[in-house]
């Protein structure tokens, strides 16, 4: 896996506290921008389905009603 630098500025009062209770910042940022990455892909994905929703006339719940019983069926 390759990786990237990352700069930025935070407050110094949180860095001091931070590297006091040993916290490893890359790892709670990365980790942190990972879930944003996720919840953001989730939203826009949940947005999509929206959309294509009203041009089928078919409720969410119907929708996701018809997704399970199809993994049932297969």
């Amino acid at each position: 896996m390759s990786t990237a630098v990352l700069s930025l500025r935070i407050r110094k009062e949180l860095k001091e506290e931070a590297e006091k209770l040993n916290i490893d910042i890359r790892r709670v940022v990365e980790k942190a921008l990972e879930e944003e990455i996720k919840r953001m892909k989730m939203e826009r994905l949940r947005r999509l389905i929206e959309e294509a929703l009203k041009h089928m006339n078919v409720s969410v719940d119907e929708w996701v009603k018809a997704v399970k019983e199809s993994r049932y069926e297969g």
